[in-house]
């Protein structure tokens, strides 16, 4: 089995550690920086689960595709930020002389619909889409640090194609790694679960600078997630969507009890993102909700608020 794992951060780490683990053969895609790092220092998995380790001899790194040779990948895991799925995406189609015939993408990210990018050039046999929610950072540019876990990684088809035993294999091979990992039919469910999950608290955690726990303690925020949660639920029955909840009331009942409480210490992925004067995945999450408000008709006010903000502090790393 040969993986081309494409982005070599914490999730993309993590998941090759867990890959070479089960025997499979693991390229990564880097930028020049991180690959210097993983031809020199190996990969390292660390904290929660099982603790990895492997050296350069090990697994393979790219930074450019006239590099790899024609016809060597079984599967590609997409686990950049969505930002640039588009220039993914394209790239893909440009050398798809790499893959295999039948080559599966599975897209580990945040958002819903990722998907479509990939579509516009591979059938909907070839593109999968995983539900994770589990915390990974990257303490230094070769090492993946687990630091929290919510539920497995699920992986599904938004497109409705069944899952096959190949696919089946693939998260049996991450969950033997360590890492809770199973298959779904209903990956649509998940992946707009978490982006409930994602909307209420990530942008708005980097926005007041705190972690997700913070958020429920004052009224304010409260009043804030709350409304970002029903303008969402708005969005998902007007367009005939499901999810794990029969409404917003439910969903909230858990969001308070559970969710956030699991999940108290993490700290938002866009915070860091300005922390490092990076522009966020607000298209893939905030942004996505009110491109399907504008479908479907139905006003997200706070929503869009959330996001302008967002979009006004990106404005400040362009200068």
């Amino acid at each position: 089995m040969n993986i081309l794992i494409i982005g070599s951060g914490a999730i993309g780490i993590a998941l090759g550690a867990s890959m070479i683990s089960e025997g499979a053969d693991v390229s990564f895609y880097a930028t020049e920086n991180t690959a210097k790092m993983l031809r020199e220092h190996g990969i390292e998995r660390i904290g929660l689960f099982k603790n990895l380790s492997y050296k350069p001899s090990e697994f393979n790194v790219y930074t450019s595709y006239d590099e790899i040779p024609e016809d060597t990948f079984d599967y590609v895991f997409i686990t950049t930020k969505t930002t640039v799925n588009e220039n993914v995406s394209e790239k893909l189609d440009k050398y798809c002389d790499i893959l295999h015939s039948n080559a599966k993408i599975i897209i580990f990210q945040n958002g819903f619909g990722n998907d479509e990018y990939y579509l516009r050039y591979f059938s909907k046999n070839q593109v999968f889409s995983a539900r994770v929610i589990t915390g990974f950072i990257r303490p230094q540019k070769n090492i993946s640090e687990i630091t929290v876990h919510t539920a497995p990684i699920l992986i599904g088809s938004l497109q409705n194609v069944e899952i096959s035993d190949d696919l089946k294999k693939i998260a049996q091979m991450i969950n033997n790694s360590g890492i809770p990992a199973s298959t779904t039919e209903c990956v649509e469910q998940y992946l707009l679960a978490k982006l409930l999950y994602n909307c209420a608290l990530n942008p708005l955690g980097a926005l007041l600078g705190v972690c997700y726990g913070k958020l429920t303690e004052n009224k304010y925020t409260v009043d804030i997630m709350n409304n970002i949660i029903d303008e969402i639920f708005n969005v998902i029955e007007k367009l005939g969507y499901k999810t794990l909840w029969d409404d917003a009331s439910s969903y909230r009942e858990e969001f308070y009890l559970k969710l956030v409480p699991d999940t108290y210490n993490h700290t938002s992925s866009m915070l860091q993102d300005f922390n490092r004067k990076q522009h966020t995945e607000i298209d893939s999450l905030t942004g996505k909700i009110i491109q399907l408000a504008d479908i479907a008709g139905v006003d997200v006010k706070t929503n869009k608020v959330i996001y302008d903000l967002i979009k006004t502090r990106e404005l400040s790393f362009e200068k």
